[in-house]
């Protein structure tokens, strides 16, 4: 796996997640929405600190500021 993800992304990805299981431990989502938020959370905090996304992958985009080659 070759990192794909700058530290600009990683930045984004973990305030988002943040900010997610925040809302969702003062109730402000709940129910599914809620559950399906946190994993969602739980995915960006492991993508940052892979650095690497396997969307990033299959549509060939590389945020992370590294030569090719």
């Amino acid at each position: 796996m070759k990192k794909n993800m700058g530290s600009a992304d990683r930045t984004i990805r973990f305030l988002i997640a943040a900010l997610i299981v925040v809302l969702f431990f003062t109730h402000v989502i709940s129910g599914t929405v809620g559950f399906v938020l946190l994993i969602l959370a739980g995915v960006f905090v492991l993508t940052s600190i892979l650095t690497w996304c396997p969307i990033y992958t299959i549509l060939g985009i590389n945020s992370c500021g590294m030569k090719k080659g």
